[in-house]
């Protein structure tokens, strides 16, 4: 009979645990990285990369799936980048980035979902933010059939702190795009 109700709870953990798995699957996820270098029309995709001050406005595209390309141009080094959006709900946004070192979401009063990436550090593993001139893309995929909603505005403000030239220089508080299961993310970055 013991040994039934152990197999019985064994069980029932192993379908928790791929069921957690699966949820996070199903998330749509942003992706947000360096487009390698700047002013090519090759790196910044076929339509070019729009230039961005520290504020900036643009749309998911249509499909709900995409990259959207862009150059910094603000003359600044960007140290954070927080995204404003409201058609996906924080819990189920999953982020992968290559430019800071933390991303995390959170909802806001008024409903909307602010996306921030933040955080660098020069040495081993450097994570330098989004440079002057430097062309990014963020990009918008889908997951197991979730995609984001097509064609919904999303606001950027980037967030700039004069380079003291010290390795410890870093901004707190801000992060790309989170998972429900940071674990998961840890998976995705490395």
């Amino acid at each position: 009979m013991k040994i039934s109700q152990i197999c019985a709870v064994t069980i029932l953990l192993v379908m928790g645990s791929v069921m957690a798995f699966a949820d996070g699957i199903n998330d749509p996820k942003i992706i947000i990285q360096g487009a390698n270098g700047g002013s090519s029309a090759q790196t910044c995709g076929r339509h070019g990369c729009q230039q961005v001050g520290v504020d900036f406005t643009f749309n998911v595209p249509k499909s709900g799936s995409g990259q959207v390309f862009f150059t910094n141009t603000s003359g600044k080094n960007w140290t954070s980048l927080t995204l404003i959006e409201t058609g996906v709900p924080a819990a189920a946004i999953s982020c992968v980035q290559t430019l800071f070192l933390n991303c995390s979401t959170k909802t806001l009063k008024n409903g909307s979902v602010e996306i921030l990436l933040s955080g660098v550090r020069h040495g081993l593993n450097p994570r330098f933010g989004i440079l002057k001139g430097q062309s990014f893309s963020i990009g918008f995929a889908c997951v197991s059939g979730s995609c984001w909603p097509g064609g919904i505005p999303i606001s950027g403000h980037a967030g700039t702190v004069p380079e003291p030239g010290t390795v410890a220089l870093m901004v707190t508080g801000l992060g790309a795009i989170v998972s429900r299961r940071k674990v998961w993310l840890n998976r995705l970055k490395a």
